[in-house]
């Protein structure tokens, strides 16, 4: 019968622990206003799949959401709550609100255009708050660089397309 080692089983333990704690996409201490700021923050950094998020374009996007809409702030918490209660992985997130045909369905498709798009809103009320600095621009920035100016005459980005 082979002895164990109580101690070097409590070291093996713990070196696992922090092993699998670095595993964990963890998003990093923001200032928050709130805690429906917060929410926002973190159900961002869930949906985004990022650790950190600029938090002065988190402000703007975020008020942007509750302006155009009222509730956006407690759906935003609830639907945090319901990833804390159903464990759902952020990947599994859409397809099971979907399914489920929940009221929260909307706030992951608003999160994700307004961080990867930098767009709040859609037809008349779509407000434009970051171009180059959202994430789909910021993805690909080692490579590509979004174009900042038009390519056309002066006011070429204000006409309608015909």
């Amino acid at each position: 019968m082979i002895a164990t080692n109580p101690a070097r089983r409590r070291v093996l333990a713990a070196l696992l622990g922090a092993y699998t704690a670095t595993l964990v996409p963890w998003a990093l201490a923001q200032p928050v206003r709130d805690d429906k700021h917060g929410a926002f923050l973190a159900l961002s950094a869930i949906i985004a799949g990022r650790q950190t998020l600029d938090a002065g374009l988190a402000t703007r996007l975020y008020q942007a959401l509750t302006d155009l809409d009222p509730d956006f702030p407690q759906a935003a918490q609830a639907l945090l709550k319901y990833i804390e209660d159903h464990k759902v992985d952020p990947s599994a997130l859409q397809k099971a609100l979907d399914d489920e045909h929940s009221p929260l369905a909307e706030v992951p498709r608003k999160v994700a255009s307004a961080w990867f798009l930098g767009i709040v809103g859609s037809g008349e009320s779509a407000r434009c708050l970051a171009y180059e600095h959202a994430l789909n621009a910021e993805i690909v920035s080692d490579v590509l660089k979004p174009p900042t100016y038009s390519y056309g005459a002066y006011g070429t980005w204000t006409r309608k397309p015909t």
